[in-house]
């Protein structure tokens, strides 16, 4: 069937998310390198995805890391420099289904503090229709309990929601509660699932 909605995830599918890459701008590879050695940054990203505060986060992590703790409070002080640019792409493909009447949800992991950051940084964050953040759900990607929270609040169908996502646990989960689903690898990849579905014509994607 076609979709009746378009559910994006954030990072990675429309604005980038690659921090090794600001810290080696910043610190040098053989610094970060050695950061991301000594601390699960991810993990640390996890526990502020799933609700943890940011800001106290990232101070409690600096504190139990002195030798690292200038980088670590970058996350909390220099958020907008770390997750960016935009997918422009991306981008144009979410403003293509919005100017079409299609509705366009996030369902993204990201912080409950941080999010209203980029998404002041980037307004077209501003403009879902319904947007998902795990921060404030308190429940993360790909816990199938986020994927029933999203239901029950946008009252669709599972078959009726096509959701995107470059990380391949998270598509899993979806689809296994029935959801369409697009393995996000580029811009290009997107725009041709959702001619091919009838969301956009061909002009519209480019």
């Amino acid at each position: 069937m076609t979709p009746r909605a378009v559910v994006f995830d954030i990072g990675n599918v429309l604005i980038e998310w690659q921090p090794e890459r600001y810290f080696d701008r910043v610190s040098g590879p053989e610094r970060r390198c050695a950061m991301f050695e000594e601390i699960d940054i991810h993990a640390m990203m996890t526990r502020i995805d799933r609700g943890a505060h940011f800001g106290e986060e990232a101070a409690r992590m600096a504190a139990a890391h002195p030798d690292f703790a200038a980088e670590l409070l970058q996350f909390r002080d220099r958020w907008c420099d770390i997750a960016q640019p935009a997918i422009p792409h991306s981008v144009r493909l979410l403003q293509a289904l919005r100017a079409r009447g299609v509705p366009v949800f996030a369902l993204s992991n990201f912080g409950a503090e941080n999010f209203p950051l980029s998404a002041a940084q980037f307004p077209f964050l501003q403009g879902f229709d319904r947007a998902y953040i795990s921060g404030r759900m308190r429940m993360a990607k790909p816990d199938p309990a986020i994927y029933a929270a999203v239901e029950d609040d946008c009252g669709l169908p599972p078959e009726a929601l096509l959701f995107t996502d470059d990380r391949a646990e998270n598509i899993a989960a979806a689809a296994a509660r029935g959801w369409q689903v697009h393995l996000f690898e580029h811009p290009e990849g997107l725009a041709r699932a959702l001619v091919a579905l009838g969301l956009l014509d061909e002009d519209e994607a480019l």
